[in-house]
Formats: structure tokens, C-alpha cells, sequence
């Protein structure tokens, strides 16, 4: 029997009355910790209120696949190619600092060049470049801007609270799942609060071995999907700085990136998993994981990195000028949800004040070329 997938409709969406109003708490506060990383952040620069830390900007090529099912060939997976493209790895974290301090939530941002169709951001439609901003784990600890108001504010103080050894621990994670004392009891974040539980005992591994997904529904085309990043097997079987330990140095995470593709190239797989059941694979709660069995991952497209030396300081400094946002993308792959939604604004102001502070011209480049130069 052919499985049946959910077509998108707009419906597919909950409404929020007190959207725009809690959004624009969320920008305050979120230009006003961008605005103070100057002087706290450690770095003398304005840093990113999340993923302020790089590991490495990448050279890459995407190459959509020929021959996918109708229902997989969707918006830019219609037309089969080969793309250029560059890719930021991160430390979740909004602060920056030893890899010890920051924790093992990391990012893929991959920026692919030559796409065509205006994007969704409404001041930039004809740049030509499409994004996805990943992270290394299947599901998110947070569903609505709502949450978003409280569980920002934690995670910026994280420090000062984890500080303060056991007492410090209780207090964030009492005051996460109630809300800081703003949920009801019936209502109290334990959803979100056993997600990033979840998250937070993710292993420390080497960046090319993690899969990294779009962390809420986007749009596929015709239907809703989830978009993984996974690692082709043959060449993760060669990754040689398998296991890392934090604690052992001030930095680990980029340099076995750097040393690996030093070595020789890699490859990741770009997937699509279709949503075939609302109930079971929900959009706007982003603290369930879409079971496999209902509906596996496929893979639509390869994402190739050829060897390459980015041990200089100038790739930390031009992968620092860039910016990625989830809704630079077609109107085909529409991010969806009410935490989805509240990136598209909250990623456009944040980029803006971010390159504002650290005077850095705030343009989207037309090619990989351009950013790093001419492939060696």
C-alpha cells in the first residue's frame, strides 16, 4: 500500500494572538545581550545570541540527485545539479569560550549557492543563496516564542546560575519547567524541559560524525518534512578523531575538523523525512522526535567537501562576517511553527545588530569564490 503523505496546507499552523508582542520582547532582549557581548562576551566583539561560537567556515558542493520520487522532487530538489557552497560548524551556546564551558549541542549552517526564486526575507528576495541552520539533534526545548521569553533569558544566564554548583542547578531547572513561576501547574514546561534534558546529554563527538536536523517542520514542495544532514557512512567509517574529550584542552572540536579535512575529503547526505501522520509527527511541537518506521529518512541530495586547509585565522574571521537564517530559503520550504516563525525576525535583527557593532558590511556573498577565494 502506498504511504500517504500530509499534503501542506496553511492550517497546518496553530494561530497566536500574542505572537508579534512576545516576538518583539524576544528582539529586545536579544539586541540588548548582542549589544553587551562587546564588553562581557570575552572576545571584544558583538557576538551571536545563540552559536557564538564557530569551529570553522567549509568549502562545499551540493549535488541534487537525478531520479527521486515526484514527492521528494520538490521546490529545489525538482532540478537536478550541482551547487556550490560554504558551511559555518558551532557550538550551540550563546557564549563563547572553552569547549568544556559550552557544552556538546553543535551546528551545521550550510549556505548554498545559485538558487533561483526569491527567498523569504522580505529586504534581501534576489540573492540567489539558500540556508539551512541545523543542530545535532532530532528535537528542540523549545515550541513557542511564548517559552522562548523565559528559556532565552535562562540560557544567557546559564553561567551564573551553573556557578553556584547544585543550588544554581536547581534553581534553572525549577525555574524552567514553571516558567520562571509564570506557567500554571497544569501548564508547566515538562515537555520542553525533558527535551533539552535529552539534548544536554548528547556525547561530545567529532563534528563530521554528528547528523544535524532543521529542528522544526519546514515545508517540502506539496507536503511537511523534517531536513537531517547525516554523514555518509563510507566516509565517516574514515574519520580518525572519533571520540573527544572536552576537558582535555582548551579547544577540540575544531581542531580534529581542521586536521580531517587536512587529511582528505568528506561527504554528508542531505535528507528529507516526509511527515505522514500530524498526530505522531507533529509541527508545532518541536519536543517530538518523527519516528523513522512512519516515514523514513531519503536522501535528496550529497554534500561534498573537498580537502582543504582552514587553519587560518582568516577563515574564523570571514566565517564570523557571515549570516544564516533558516527563512533564507523559496517559498517551497517555508519554515513552519510558532518557534520556527519567530527566527525568521528574531535571525534578521540579531544578524543586523551583530554586524552593526562589529562594523562588518552586511551583504550576502554570490559565491564561495568570494568569501574564500579561488579553490586551491
Amino acid at each position: 500500500m502506498a504511504t500517504q503523505f500530509v499534503p501542506y496546507t496553511p492550517d497546518v499552523e496553530d494561530d497566536d494572538p500574542n505572537f508579534e508582542r512576545n516576538l518583539q520582547t524576544v528582539i529586545e532582549k536579544t539586541e540588548s545581550y548582542i549589544a553587551e557581548s562587546v564588553k562581557a562576551g570575552g572576545t571584544g566583539r558583538a557576538l551571536r545570541d545563540a552559536h557564538a561560537k564557530g569551529y570553522g567556515l567549509v568549502r562545499g558542493e551540493v549535488e541534487i540527485l537525478d531520479g527521486l520520487p515526484p514527492e521528494y522532487a520538490q521546490g529545489i530538489y525538482a532540478t537536478p545539479g550541482t551547487h556550490d557552497a560554504l558551511i559555518r560548524f558551532s557550538n550551540g551556546s550563546p557564549h563563547a569560550g572553552a569547549d568544556a564551558r559550552l557544552g556538546a549541542a553543535t551546528g551545521l549552517a550550510l549556505k548554498i549557492f545559485d538558487v533561483p526564486g526569491p527567498t523569504l526575507l522580505e529586504d534581501e528576495p534576489d540573492t540567489g543563496t539558500f540556508d539551512y541552520a541545523n543542530i545535532n539533534g532530532p528535537i528542540f526545548f523549545c515550541n513557542t516564542i511564548e517559552h522562548y521569553l523565559f528559556i532565552q533569558e535562562l540560557f544567557l544566564n546559564a553561567p551564573a546560575y551553573f556557578s553556584q554548583g547544585r543550588p544554581g542547578a536547581r534553581r534553572f531547572f525549577t525555574e524552567f519547567v514553571t516558567g520562571k513561576g509564570t506557567l500554571d501547574q497544569d501548564n508547566w514546561a515538562w515537555d520542553e524541559f525533558l527535551a533539552f534534558l535529552r539534548l544536554s546529554k548528547t556525547p561530545p563527538a567529532n563534528l563530521l560524525l554528528s547528523s544535524y536536523w532543521t529542528m522544526g517542520a519546514v515545508r517540502h514542495g506539496d507536503y511537511i518534512a523534517k531536513v537531517r544532514i547525516t554523514p555518509d557512512p563510507s566516509f565517516a567509517a574514515a574519520v580518525v578523531r572519533r571520540t573527544l574529550d572536552p576537558a582535555s584542552a582548551q579547544e577540540v572540536f575544531r581542531p580534529a575538523l581542521k586536521a580531517e579535512l587536512q587529511e582528505r575529503p568528506y561527504a554528508f547526505d542531505i535528507q528529507v523525512q516526509l511527515c505522514t501522520d500530524l498526530e505522531r509527527m507533529p509541527v508545532e511541537d518541536t519536543t517530538v522526535e518523527w519516528p523513522e518506521q512512519l516515514s523514513p529518512s531519503v536522501t535528496v541530495a550529497r554534500l561534498r567537501l573537498p580537502q582543504q586547509d582552514i587553519s587560518g585565522p582568516e577563515n574564523l574571521e570571514k566565517m564570523d562576517s557571515l549570516s544564516f537564517t533558516p527563512w533564507r530559503v523559496t517559498a517551497e520550504h517555508a519554515p513552519l511553527g510558532n518557534i520556527m516563525r519567530a527566527r525568521k525576525e528574531v535571525y534578521r535583527r540579531s544578524s543586523i545588530e551583530r554586524h552593526k557593532l562589529n562594523q562588518q558590511p552586511r551583504t550576502e556573498p554570490s559565491s564561495a569564490d568570494e568569501v574564500l577565494g579561488p579553490a586551491q
